[in-house]
């Protein structure tokens, strides 16, 4: 990630709407900006989601509420609570996706 030609600024995450997307189960709704190379993201998982597909591409996440597990294709699995982050690199290690039973609000950086 390169942070270039990023002049001060807000995002009003209330005014963003949100775009819903079905897991293999449950549902994530998202709001998203995007600044330059840099896409933020505020998402809300529903309890019982299972991402649909394993992501190659690299994030930060941060733990607002709730609870969630990022889980690697290779069983390895990070148990991630409120005030917790994670992160990876692009192409980085095996695939991941998100497993929440309870639900939780996340902040990513990607």
């Amino acid at each position: 990630m390169n942070i270039a030609d990023l002049p001060p600024g807000i995002i009003d995450w209330p005014r963003i709407a949100p775009t819903v997307l079905a897991g293999e189960t449950g549902n994530a709704s998202g709001r998203a900006q995007q600044l330059g190379d840099i896409q933020v993201r505020i998402v809300e998982y529903s309890a019982g989601y299972l991402a649909d597909h394993w992501c190659h591409k690299g994030h930060i996440l941060f733990v607002v509420s709730g609870a969630l597990v990022i889980e690697h294709q290779d069983s390895s699995r990070y148990n991630l609570a409120p005030g917790t982050s994670w992160h990876v690199a692009d192409n980085q290690g095996a695939p991941h996706r998100v497993v929440c039973t309870e639900g939780a609000t996340v902040f990513i950086v990607d």
